[in-house]
């Protein structure tokens, strides 16, 4: 969710656009629910269900794309795995993650801290003071929350949902580390495997606790590992036009059905296939940059949700929190419900688009100049003095 460094493809912005699509959805379903609206009765309860509670193989399709992304750029900008810098892979993650997500836990921690409702670490049975925030925050900004949810389950509306954050860091550190270590691209594509092999296994001995099985690093780390090796794969492999066009089609039509399937009763290897599928589009649109269905207006709208999937991600769940101090669910009547939706999509956009202009991108520029400019004169210091001494033997 949180890259911004390849050039841009209209196709996997389309493709987070449709991710945080179902990410939205879900949380105001869960928020306010769905039947009970015009929704409710233009569409089969069953669809509907289907559409609006398993939003969370959104979240799988996004590790699907990061691994992808992060890979991608990487080979890219490095030219082997093997090769990558470390320390401005770091340097340039820090740029682009952290100034909005501090933001973000600023926000959050202030209005908790206010006690105000869905906001403070008192959700469900859990009952903590406001000092609780240093490790429910500190945990976020150290990638190890959703380990903190699986001790003690759900505690705090808000903070809850940055558990997927703390699942693509871990990788965004491991990365580095594993590539310099195991160094040979085969060793680099048998952890990848070696990943989504224990992937479902890790499932199957969990599906009784939604906090392990859809959170866990174990749990999510094949999907990343699938994003991972179709970057390697599109490295080698130049589809034509129509046959990634044709690819396109059959994996949207997979994600579709997987999608709509549902989560229940298939939470060992359902997640498996949307990472297969969202693999299979991906590859399918690496190196096309043809022009098509992707320019137009609902297409054009899903990419702009794509090109801000990390702010929206950030902060849709602060727009829902308020929104939800200003109306309960059971104050929210039947022709309410679909407006009160279409305001939180709306306000969860503006408030993306405006972090992203006046703090995202500015900051990540430049922290990545100020980064460059002192490399660059920290290298021109080292540099021997006879490289630019003429001979004169």
């Amino acid at each position: 969710m949180a890259s911004a460094d390849y050039t841009r493809n209209a196709r996997v912005d389309f493709l987070r656009g449709v991710a945080i699509s179902c990410v939205l959805i879900l949380h105001f379903a869960l928020a306010y629910g769905l039947k009970d609206s015009p929704l409710g009765t233009l569409l089969p309860l069953a669809l509907l269900k289907a559409i609006a509670y398993n939003g969370n193989f959104g979240v799988t399709m996004f590790f699907v794309i990061s691994g992808f992304l992060i890979t991608s750029n990487s080979l890219a900008r490095w030219g082997d795995l093997k090769d990558i810098d470390a320390r401005t892979f770091y340097l340039f993650r820090f740029a682009r993650i952290m100034p909005s997500l501090l933001l973000a836990l600023a926000v959050i921690v202030t209005l908790g801290c206010l006690d105000l409702p869905f906001f403070d670490n008192s959700d469900g049975d859990l009952q903590r003071p406001a000092s609780y925030f240093l490790i429910a925050a500190g945990s976020v900004l150290t990638f190890w929350h959703n380990v903190l949810m699986q001790s003690t389950g759900y505690f705090n509306y808000c903070l809850n949902i940055y558990w997927s954050l703390s699942v693509e860091e871990v990788f965004y550190l491991a990365l580095p580390l594993a590539c310099m270590l195991l160094r040979r691209t085969w060793l680099i594509v048998a952890a990848c495997v070696a990943a989504i092999v224990i992937g479902p296994i890790y499932r199957n001995h969990h599906t009784d606790n939604e906090i392990f099985f859809m959170y866990g690093y174990l749990a999510c780390f094949d999907a990343i590992a699938f994003g991972c090796l179709t970057a390697l794969l599109a490295r080698r492999v130049k589809l034509a036009a129509n046959y990634g066009r044709a690819l396109r089609l059959i994996a949207g039509i997979a994600l579709a059905a997987v999608y709509l399937r549902g989560i229940s009763g298939h939470e060992i290897f359902g997640f498996s296939l949307i990472a297969v599928s969202s693999a299979a589009f991906l590859l399918g649109a690496a190196n096309d940059r043809t022009t098509g269905w992707s320019t137009g207006r609902v297409s054009s709208t899903v990419r702009w949700l794509g090109r801000h999937s990390y702010e929206i991600y950030l902060f849709h769940i602060i727009v829902l929190g308020l929104l939800r101090n200003v109306l309960s669910k059971e104050q929210l009547g039947y022709g309410a419900r679909l407006p009160w939706l279409l305001l939180f999509l709306g306000l969860s956009a503006l408030a993306a688009a405006l972090v992203s202009r006046y703090v995202s991108e500015p900051a990540n520029a430049v922290i990545r100049r100020r980064y460059l400019a002192r490399r660059r004169a920290h290298e021109a210091f080292n540099t021997p003095l006879a490289s630019s001494v003429p001979d004169v033997k």
